[in-house]
């Protein structure tokens, strides 16, 4: 709806409506397309998995983030993630092996020290990926995270990073 004035002067506190066409097609931001493409999974490609935490993820560059990021930038991020899970994984690997030895005597309370590495491991890899977001990652339009899948060989769930495409906005478009 759009409102007109007239210019007599009888009439000057008198407001008419007359019916817009154009304002029924306007859309509302929300409701815009967005091109976001599907997101690179990277699985875990190390030999030993503690509770679907595997102990390195490949550094092979993804031909999808061609144009998105360097290779050497893509392989400096991966090789800390590594870095991380070197130091901290072997670590769960001895806890685990003793929890178990101990498991029947501790009805299972063994088990509990390598299950909070485990999360502390996972909390700091989190911590890792949210720095690379801030520091490179979004300026790119990247937003990388570790996320909990389903493997597709079993029904265990496996510990993947996510490099999801954050959408773009349409910044030609007026207020």
């Amino acid at each position: 709806m759009m409102s007109v004035l007239l210019p007599n002067m009888a009439d000057f506190d008198t407001i008419y409506e007359l019916e817009d066409e154009e304002d029924e097609h306007v859309v509302s931001e929300e409701h815009l397309p967005r091109y976001c493409p599907e997101p690179v999974v990277m699985r875990g490609a190390g030999h030993i998995t503690v509770f679907g935490l595997s102990n390195r993820f490949d550094t092979e560059f993804p031909s999808v983030l061609t144009g998105k990021v360097a290779p050497e930038e893509f392989k400096t991020s991966v090789g800390r993630v590594n870095a991380c899970l070197k130091k901290n994984l072997p670590v769960n690997v001895k806890w685990l092996l003793c929890g178990c030895l101990c498991c029947c005597c501790t009805v299972g309370c063994s088990l509990w020290p390598v299950i909070c590495l485990n999360k502390r491991t996972r909390r700091s890899i989190q911590k890792l990926l949210e720095w690379e977001n801030n520091r490179l990652y979004h300026k790119l339009g990247l937003h990388w995270k570790l996320s909990k899948r389903k493997c597709e060989s079993s029904n265990m769930m496996e510990y993947v990073i996510l490099i999801e495409f954050l959408p773009k906005y349409p910044i030609l478009q007026p207020d």
